[in-house]
């Protein structure tokens, strides 16, 4: 009896586990799937900030792009704590599959096809997964969707457009008006008098 009271917490153990476990669904590479997705570059990432309330940021030098509209530095926003969460790196390289979250940002789901390339080939478990390694990934995305021009990014002109003024300027501006509604009222009782 105790032997089969082991065997039955050791097999609930194991599934409570695999329960768990990040269970993406399989996709391969063809034009459907890439159909899928609003933006898809090839980029280094450049600066990682952690996650702060639910959202971390990448912010990537986009060496290739292949679909949507991109500039060079090109920031992309990932989901913490959950299942499938993954992480960045400075300096890693990846093949970014996702969807546009604000003009400028995109939002990355980790059961995307994105994909960080491993230096070493049998590290990549992404080729288990995908049917086909990143250089394979690399030359279909170039042959099938081509590569795209970046956007460039212009200096603003009007950077200050929006600043609240200082309470010394709101004070001031207040003052003006006064002195300016007086001015008007008493010149007006002056030279129009009924």
């Amino acid at each position: 009896m105790n032997y089969l009271f082991k065997l039955f917490f050791l097999v609930l153990a194991f599934n409570s586990l695999n329960s768990f476990a990040c269970q993406c669904p399989l996709t391969t590479l063809s034009l459907e799937e890439c159909n899928k997705y609003e933006v898809v570059f090839k980029g280094k990432v450049v600066s990682v900030e952690t996650c702060k309330d639910k959202f971390g940021t990448a912010v990537f030098e986009v060496e290739e792009l292949y679909k949507g509209n991109a500039s060079k530095k090109f920031t992309v926003l990932f989901e913490c704590g959950v299942e499938c969460a993954s992480e960045f790196s400075e300096g890693e390289e990846w093949i970014i599959y996702s969807r546009y979250k604000q003009v400028d940002k995109a939002i990355m789901d980790w059961c995307s096809r994105s994909r960080k390339f491993f230096k070493n080939a049998k590290e990549d478990f992404y080729a288990v997964t995908y049917g086909n390694d990143y250089y394979d990934e690399l030359k279909f995305l170039r042959e099938k969707l081509g590569l795209h021009r970046m956007l460039e990014l212009k200096e603003s002109t009007t950077q200050n457009r929006n600043e609240r003024p200082t309470t010394n300027q709101t004070i001031l501006m207040l003052v003006i008006s006064i002195a300016a509604i007086l001015l008007f009222y008493w010149l007006f009782k002056k030279y129009f008098k009924f």
